[in-house]
Formats: structure tokens, C-alpha cells, sequence
């Protein structure tokens, strides 16, 4: 028990090395998404960042009602989760402009197709000047909904290098500190089980108690439920950095248009600092052994799962020994009781000498069965005691045994996994740090 107090402290101090990654992330806070937000009292992010950044510009320095700044105007405090808000906002209001940009475009189109069937068929001088208004009107009104998609993709990419960037960087510095921490608990727990080896079953017999079973039965439903979030902290890792990557390669193709050609567009960064740090940290997320890892956990989970039915048979052949014993005890005092009146009718002496006579015989007979049917049972009960015995003392081994070889196969996996997570997460810090000081430079 104490070698096992030992894995459950490191355990605990283990999660304690995730509490700056979890504050980082609000991960005990309900994120209710700006799509999804309704009329009951929550927040949607979205409406107020817009609200925000449709502001006229000399409006930006106005205080709110209670006599500070709108807490969306204060970048410093911007959590991961907000940022992202931002960004869907901006990311919603440049595909209303590109959407409207496109229609507007078509239109303009099918106005300069006019405009050359009318010179072409030589309308009139008035028609020809009508429809040239039209499309320069158009084509004004175009270039100026353009402008504003180019500013409007000026801040998406302004949030991605000054806010989104600067958060991924402290989230792998994060995790780089978090994994190499959880790298010494994991190392510390492997070292512990390997003291299993020297441990040996006392001679004394130890039967499996039902409050054993229980806590058992508990341990099986938390090592289930440790695979089932193991899965998910890999699968959710791999699912935001990819989307992230997706996204970007979305964010960098550049939006082309013909009409473009007196549009002042902004220069584009062709490889953002951002880019280089997702497409690795994507890399070493698909490289990290984390199938060893869950494959470790399910199969320790299939370990106990098989302790608990040979504890299981266990308490039933107690049970079934109890019964046999409640038989046993009850027949005999039956058998006891009845022979007791057999005596006194027949008297001990007529009982003792015995006779020739049929009755006789015929009542030593009825004698006998009896005691043999309550020999038969007690013998029974012997047997089935012997097997229970039997079966505790295998159910003892065979639950050491498996922990002295499942429990190092266990923490093996995790321990390479830290080291895996803890090397990934230093050398993705690294690139970050050299991008900074390329920036700087």
C-alpha cells in the first residue's frame, strides 16, 4: 500500500504541473462559442468585437459608462480564447466583404458588357454616357468596398502576428515547463513499481472483502476513464493545431481580382513567424508515441478488469461456501434433534444391544443414512473450503504478478511520453526564440 500511496502523490503532483497550461487555456471556465451564444444571459464575443472595431476612429478614446476602457480595447488581458473570438470575427467580416466584393464584380462586369454592346450597335450618345456612369460609379463603389477588405485583412493578420503568434509562443513555453516537470514525476513512478519485484504474498490468508472489490471495481472505472481523456488531450491537440494550419494556409493565399489593378493593397508576409512554428508543432505532434501510451493504459485497464472477475469467483465461492455451511449446520442440528427423540423412543439400552428382528435393522438403517448424508455434506463443505482457500491465494498471486509486470510496462510508456512531449515542446521553443530574434535583428 505504501508503494502505491507513493504513485497516487506523484500523480498529484503531476497534475499540479498542469495548472499554468490549464489557467493559460481558462480550462475550469464553461466556454460558451460566440456562434452558439443565445439570448440567456451570455456573451457573444463576436457581436461585441464587432461593435468595437465598427467604431468610428476618434471614438476609440471615449470611456465606457463606467469610466473605464471597454475591456475588448485592452490587448494586454486577452486570453487565448478571446483572441480567437477576435479573429472569427474579423474572419466573418472579411467573407461578407468578399462575398459582396464578388457580386459587386459581376455586376460591374455585366454593366462594361452593356456599355460595349451599346457603342457596338451605336446607341445613342445619351445611352453610351448612361451606362459609362454606371460603371464608373460601380467601379468606384468597388474599389472602395476592396479598400476596406484590404484593411479588414490588415487586422486579421495584425491579430495573428501580434496576438495569436505571441499566445502559441507562451502556450509551448507552457508545455515545454509542464512536460519537463511531469517528466520527474513519471520517472519518479517508474522507479517505485520497480520495487513490486522484491514484494512477496505473506503466507497468512487474505480473502477478498467487499469493500477490496469495490475499491477494485473504482479502480477500473478511473483507469477506463484516464484512457478515454488521454485520447481526447491527444486528439485535441492534433485537431486545434491542424485547423490552426489549415486556417493559415487559407489566411495566406493572397485574394486576386481583376478590378484590383488601382487598388493599394497591403503587403503580405509571405512566411508569417506563425507558419513555421505550426507546421512543426503539427510535425511533432504526429511523431509523439502516444499509441504506446494509450495501448499501455487500456491493456493495464484489461489487467484489472481480470483481477475483478477472478475476485469476483472468488466471493462467489465464499458465498457458495456459506451456504453449504448454513446446510451443513442446519441439517446436522436436524440430524442431532431427531436422533436425540430416536434415542428416547427406542430407549439407549434397546438402541445399544441391538436385535435381530426386522424393526431393528430397519431403524439402523434409517440411523445411518442420515449420518452419512450429514457426512456427505460436511465433507462438502470441506472441499468447497479448500477450493476457496485455494483460489484466494491464486487470486493473490496472479494480481501480483500482474502488477509486478503491467505497472513498469505502464509508467515505461508515460515516462517516454513526457520525454517525448518535454523534447518536442523544447525544441518547437527554440524555433520560437530564434524567430524572435530574427524579428529583432
Amino acid at each position: 500500500m505504501k508503494i502505491l500511496d507513493e504513485i497516487d502523490d506523484r500523480f498529484l503532483k503531476a497534475s499540479e504541473c498542469a495548472q499554468e497550461v490549464s489557467k493559460m487555456l481558462e480550462a475550469t471556465r464553461l466556454h460558451y462559442h460566440s456562434n452558439f451564444a443565445d439570448n440567456q444571459g451570455y456573451v457573444d464575443h463576436s457581436a461585441r468585437v464587432m461593435r468595437v472595431i465598427t467604431w468610428n476612429k476618434s471614438l476609440r478614446g471615449i470611456s465606457n459608462g463606467e469610466g473605464g476602457k471597454d475591456d475588448q480595447e485592452s490587448e494586454d488581458h486577452e486570453t487565448h480564447a478571446t483572441v480567437l473570438d477576435k479573429l472569427l470575427a474579423w474572419e466573418k467580416k472579411l467573407y461578407d466583404e468578399v462575398k459582396q466584393g464578388e457580386l459587386m464584380k459581376i455586376e460591374y462586369q455585366k454593366k462594361v458588357s452593356l456599355l460595349n454592346r451599346h457603342k457596338k450597335r451605336g446607341a445613342s450618345a445619351e445611352t453610351v454616357e448612361k451606362t459609362k456612369a454606371a460603371v464608373s460609379h460601380l467601379h468606384t463603389r468597388y474599389i472602395v468596398d476592396m479598400q476596406s477588405m484590404d484593411s479588414t485583412v490588415s487586422e486579421v493578420n495584425r491579430l495573428r502576428d501580434d496576438q495569436l503568434y505571441p499566445r502559441l509562443v507562451s502556450l509551448v513555453e507552457g508545455m515545454a515547463k509542464m512536460w519537463t516537470n511531469m517528466c520527474i514525476h513519471h520517472d519518479t513512478q517508474l522507479k517505485i513499481v520497480g520495487e513490486l519485484k522484491s514484494l512477496e504474498i505473506s503466507s497468512s490468508l487474505k480473502e477478498t472483502t467487499k469493500q477490496h472489490h469495490h475499491q477494485t471495481r473504482q479502480f477500473c472505472t478511473v483507469l477506463e476513464e484516464w484512457h478515454v481523456q488521454f485520447d481526447r488531450l491527444v486528439t485535441h491537440q492534433k485537431q486545434y493545431i491542424s485547423s490552426l494550419n489549415s486556417w493559415l494556409k487559407l489566411n495566406l493565399i493572397p485574394i486576386e481580382s481583376s478590378l484590383r489593378e488601382k487598388v493599394s493593397s497591403p503587403p503580405r508576409p509571405q512566411r508569417p513567424p506563425i507558419q513555421a512554428l505550426l507546421h512543426s508543432w503539427h510535425d511533432r505532434l504526429e511523431k509523439l508515441p502516444d499509441e504506446v501510451a494509450k495501448s499501455a493504459i487500456s491493456s493495464f485497464a484489461a489487467v484489472i478488469k481480470t483481477i475483478l472477475l477472478h475476485q469476483e469467483e472468488e466471493m462467489k465461492l465464499k458465498e457458495k461456501c456459506e451456504e453449504t455451511r448454513r446446510e451443513f449446520i442446519k441439517k446436522k442440528q436436524g440430524f442431532e434433534e431427531w436422533y436425540q427423540k430416536h434415542l428416547q423412543k427406542r430407549g439407549p439400552t434397546e438402541e445399544a444391544e441391538g436385535g435381530e428382528d426386522g424393526t431393528t435393522n430397519t431403524s439402523r438403517d434409517h440411523v445411518s443414512e442420515r449420518r452419512i448424508a450429514v457426512e456427505t455434506l460436511k465433507k462438502r463443505l470441506e472441499d468447497e473450503e479448500e477450493a476457496h482457500q485455494r483460489h484466494c491465494v491464486q487470486v493473490r498471486e496472479k494480481s501480483l504478478n500482474s502488477l509486478k509486470i503491467r505497472l513498469p510496462e505502464i509508467f515505461r510508456a508515460l515516462s517516454d511520453y513526457a520525454h517525448a512531449c518535454a523534447d518536442s515542446y523544447e525544441k518547437l521553443r527554440i524555433i520560437s526564440q530564434a524567430q524572435k530574434a530574427t524579428v529583432s535583428s
